[in-house]
Order: structure tokens, then C-alpha cells, then sequence
């Protein structure tokens, strides 16, 4: 992994367009942005102005949906190009996109399709993700998913994920509320899951709050981050040394009140500043 340290960018939120204005009136309580960059796809002159707007208030991220990292095709040249433009426009210090597929023969799929955890699998999808580093020219970051199908394979899903890191020289970005909602879907110990990853590979975190259907647990990003979503940030903190953010996910079910918002960032700061103090300690 490059040996540059990152920069350490603190407690953030997910961009989207419908807190725009109370997003960029926020500027002493937000940390950072991540910014999807599907929505600023194609790159048209109007959504340059946008990103210039958002990098002048923010340090911002790009992460993405469509790189297919484990996918058996080649990466799309012409949206990795444009990622690549996205990425320099911001100056951002990394990239990332999610550990699975989402294409196949041309076929887009819709949605972040689980890889099954085999060594083929994990080195084919390290290769693209090595490439892609490569070509972003900065650090690039891979996201546990969540899923209601394993396709099951000869290693266990944190030494599927240790594989690709280790081989691709990646970064993880940890998404906590995807732990959380795999572990009550599929009857694991999120605790123990997570002392099984390679923790100092952690550079960001996710934490969101998702909502039940039916008997499923299910990562809608639409509520609250639940009591046992901040148990896990605060198992993660003192043991993922290389970590340098934190980012609040919330895309629908938006809250009246921002400062709600806004309380949740700060609970995530607070508790990323005390465990920088302890181990600094």
C-alpha cells in the first residue's frame, strides 16, 4: 500500500442533493464529504461548478458502484476515465467502491451482487482492483457488502477479504451497519467477524441505520444508527490504527431537524478523537 500517509480527515457525511443548502451551511460540523460518483456522471459543465462548489467548502471522497471489481469482464475503460477526472477535479485522497459484481456480459445487474469466497475469485478481483489503484493514481478502497445469498467457497468471508486487500495492496473502507445487518441476517457474531479482518487495512468507516422488512434486517440507509452499530465503532476504533475516517450514511427518511444529522457526525468524531488519545497515550 502507498507508503504516503493520508491525510486524517475526520467525522463526515454522504452527499446528497436534497441537503444541499443545509449541507454547505454546515461547514464547522462536517468533517468531509463523500461524494457517489455515479450522480456526477457525465461530467457536464453544470456538475463541474457543483464539484468545485462542494471541494472549495470540503475535502471530498468519490465512491462508487459500478468499477464491478470482481466481475469476470475487463473494467469499463471510459467510466474509470471519467472517475479518474472526477478523482483529479477534487484532489481526493482516495477512492473506493464496493468488494463485489454488478455486471456480466454486458448485463447490469442493478444492485452489489456478493462474489462467491474462492482464491480465484479473490485474485481476479484483486488484479482489477490493483489496476484500478493504478490507474487512479491515489488509494483506492474496497467495501464489505451486504447480502441474502453466500455463494459459499473454501475460505470464510474476512480471509476472502484479507486475500484481495493483501494481493491488490488496497485500503478497506469498513462498512459497520453492513456487518451489523449481515450478522442478524445470518445468525455471526459481529465482534468476532470483525477481529477476524485485516484491521490495518481500515482507512475509512461506513456506519448507517437501516430499517426491518419482514423478518430482514435490511441497509436502507433511511433511520438512525442503531445502539449496536456504535458498539461496533467503538470495538473498531482503538484496533484499526490506520484509520482516518469516518462517514455518516443517510439517504432517505431524512430527519427535520439536521441537527440530527449533525449529532450523529459528532458522536462519530468524539469517539474517533477518543481513541485516538488513548492510543496515543
Amino acid at each position: 500500500m502507498n507508503a504516503t500517509p493520508r491525510p486524517k480527515l475526520g467525522s463526515g457525511l454522504g452527499y446528497r442533493a436534497g441537503l444541499h443548502e443545509r449541507t454547505m451551511a454546515s461547514t464547522a460540523h462536517i468533517d468531509w464529504l463523500e461524494l457517489l460518483a455515479e450522480h456526477f456522471l457525465p461530467l457536464t459543465p453544470w456538475r463541474r461548478r457543483l464539484l468545485d462548489q462542494l471541494r472549495t467548502a470540503y475535502v471530498c471522497v468519490p465512491h462508487c458502484l459500478n468499477l464491478s471489481v470482481g466481475g469476470l469482464g475487463g473494467v469499463d475503460e471510459s467510466y474509470l476515465d471519467a472517475l479518474c477526472e472526477i478523482s483529479a477535479l477534487i484532489d481526493a485522497p482516495w477512492v473506493s467502491d464496493h468488494l463485489c459484481f454488478t455486471e456480466g456480459d454486458g448485463f447490469d445487474f442493478g444492485h452489489l451482487t456478493p462474489l462467491p469466497w474462492t482464491r480465484r475469485a479473490a485474485d481476479r478481483a484483486a488484479e482489477k482492483a490493483a489496476y484500478i489503484q493504478q490507474r487512479l493514481g491515489r488509494q483506492f478502497l474496497l467495501e464489505n457488502i451486504t447480502y441474502h445469498f453466500r455463494l459459499g467457497g473454501e475460505l470464510t468471508e474476512a480471509r476472502f477479504i484479507e486475500r484481495v486487500l493483501t494481493r491488490a495492496d488496497c485500503g478497506m473502507l469498513l462498512d459497520l451497519n453492513n456487518v451489523h445487518t449481515n450478522a442478524v441476517n445470518h445468525g455471526f457474531d459481529a465482534v468476532e467477524f470483525l477481529d477476524q479482518l485485516p484491521l490495518d487495512r481500515v482507512v475509512q468507516l461506513h456506519v448507517a441505520g437501516g430499517r426491518w422488512n419482514g423478518d430482514v434486517l435490511e441497509d436502507s440507509h433511511d433511520a438512525p444508527v442503531p445502539d449496536e452499530v456504535w458498539r461496533l465503532v467503538e470495538h473498531i476504533m482503538p484496533r484499526a490504527t490506520g484509520l482516518r475516517a469516518v462517514l455518516l450514511e443517510r439517504d432517505a427518511e431524512f430527519p427535520d431537524e439536521f441537527d440530527v444529522l449533525l449529532g450523529e457526525i459528532a458522536r462519530a468524531r468524539d469517539l474517533m478523537d477518543g481513541a485516538s488519545h488513548r492510543v496515543a497515550g
